[in-house]
């Protein structure tokens, strides 16, 4: 059983109080990294739920253990559940096993595959300093192991002290409210939207940055607005342009996407504007352009950027009349089609190298659309994991079902230079490698274990790596069997005497004491 000994309680609320008043992060960052810490310490599924007045309603805004859906179920009223009773009373509570009170509801569903009688729970209020005084405007909670020795009270007391380092942050944001309402908003949205193509599979996050994507993305559906996608490569700028075309009136119609920069230059005005018969060497029957099978529907031109001069000119010629020649051909046609243009480059730096036209980035950039890199919505990755998971666990037929904390901890901590379709691309690897149902810290590829990439260090001796590795399974299965050395045992397929002797050899003998 995970006990938290009085020296490990002041190391913990030394972390939280360095994180809270030290750290340069957002506050969202901050709260995600306080129930990280819990989570270290023993303390699981962490959840900072918030009320709303307008709606009368808590509901969940950050969590550490739940999945998206998860966290969305967690919703209650004043009074309502454990979580309610302690928002209306603005006194804490605690629960020795869940199993044996019937206020706790479990409304995430969190807990349906686990032993009631074996979990306790410790919920507290968040309260704010305003110009009435306190108000209770929350609640943090956490799971607790339970053995007939346990003891809460402790726990109550730190989550208390906790709590009140929160509130004084979320008093110091004046905009705190109103990004809590923000986020509450964009859940609505996702149910309403969870299968609609406004929103793209792949694009999930509550983050503000990616919420003004979406946003935009509803403005610019129903128009013919030209629409100038700007960002880094891998942060999905083909998806949101299937959305613009799948939310407008012109969805019936074909949707074409091009890459410019993986087209040879000497074809790129036969691909985009097409040819008649006998235009070039090889040419031995007429063919219609990319402008032309997209007459009525969307052209979606990639790495626009990498154009030359000549075919800029094509496209500027194009974008002010609706009008373009075949090569070869002297007859002057007509298309009707909606143009979406993106882009890596920085197009304002080429202009005045004089790479790029001026006029048809004006053109172009008639509703720009900027979507960000993924570190800077770090809060999403989580999100984001969650779902690749699951995805390739099932096309895989894979029995994968979550990840470990040190596994979660390298993918936060990494900076995702090739941004979503790089962690895609991470998971996927990983399920495939996960042998246990767990995707684990030696999973991931080298690059998220090894140098200042990921802020981490996995180089090391044989033995060093295999050290490692060993104790993060120590960890995993006392975790798993709520600190019960016997339980673990058997899950290991081992002896509890060999079980202690590795426990003491990490240093894990005081972390993990069995009860007597």
């Amino acid at each position: 059983m995970t006990v938290l000994k009085k020296e490990n309680g002041y190391e913990l609320l030394y972390q939280i109080t360095h994180e809270m008043l030290s750290s340069d992060r957002s506050l969202s960052e901050r709260l995600e990294h306080v129930l990280g810490h819990l989570a270290g310490h023993g303390m699981e599924r962490g959840i900072i739920a918030i009320h709303d007045p307008a709606r009368d309603e808590i509901s969940i805004e950050l969590s550490h253990g739940l999945s998206a859906s998860q966290r969305r179920r967690g919703r209650y009223r004043p009074g309502e559940g454990v979580v309610g009773r302690v928002l209306e009373a603005g006194e804490p509570l605690f629960i020795s096993r869940i199993g044996d009170e019937p206020l706790f509801l479990d409304r995430t569903g969190s807990r349906t595959e686990l032993d009631w009688s074996t979990i306790g729970f410790v919920c507290v209020p968040i309260a704010a300093t305003s110009a009435t005084g306190k108000n209770v405007i929350g609640t943090l909670s956490v799971d607790r192991a339970w053995q007939s020795n346990t003891s809460l009270e402790d726990d109550v007391r730190l989550l208390t002290v906790i709590a009140m380092l929160i509130g004084d942050a979320v008093k110091n944001y004046r905009d705190y409210h109103e990004e809590v309402l923000s986020l509450r908003r964009e859940y609505e949205r996702l149910e309403k939207r969870e299968q609609e193509p406004l929103r793209p599979e792949r694009m999930i996050g509550t983050h503000r940055s990616l919420v003004e994507v979406f946003d935009l993305i509803e403005q610019a559906a129903p128009t013919d607005a030209t629409v100038l996608l700007r960002g880094e490569s891998g942060t999905g700028k083909e998806l949101v342009a299937r959305a613009l075309h799948d939310a407008s009136h012109r969805k019936d119609k074909v949707f074409v996407s091009v890459n410019c920069a993986a087209l040879p230059e000497q074809l790129v005005a036969s691909e985009l504007f097409g040819h008649v018969r006998g235009a070039y060497t090889g040419a031995e029957q007429a063919r219609k352009g990319r402008f032309e099978l997209a007459d009525g529907g969307t052209l979606f031109l990639d790495e626009i950027g990498e154009v030359s001069p000549t075919i800029q000119v094509k496209l500027l010629r194009v974008l002010q009349e609706g009008e373009l020649d075949r090569l070869g051909d002297e007859k002057t046609r007509r298309v009707n089609v909606r143009v979406i243009a993106a882009t890596n480059a920085n197009l304002e730096t080429a202009i005045g190298e004089g790479d790029f036209r001026e006029d048809l980035y004006y053109r172009l950039n008639v509703f720009p659309i900027y979507l960000p890199p993924l570190r800077e919505r770090k809060t999403d990755v989580t999100l984001l994991v969650d779902h690749f998971i699951e995805k390739y666990a099932k096309n895989h037929g894979r029995n994968v079902t979550r990840i470990s904390t040190p596994a979660i901890e390298l993918l936060t901590s990494y900076h995702w230079p090739g941004n979503v379709r790089e962690l895609e691309n991470c998971i996927a690897r990983a399920v495939l490698l996960a042998q246990d149902g767990v995707v684990r810290a030696h999973h991931l590829p080298p690059t998220l274990q090894t140098g200042g990439s990921s802020g981490t260090t996995q180089s090391g001796s044989l033995e060093e790596m295999m050290a490692t590795y060993e104790r993060e399974i120590l960890v995993e299965a006392m975790k798993n069997a709520g600190g019960n050395q016997a339980g673990a045992a058997r899950a290991l397929s081992t002896t509890p005497r060999i079980l202690s002797y590795r426990l003491k050899k990490h240093g894990l003998q005081t972390q993990f004491q069995s009860p007597p």
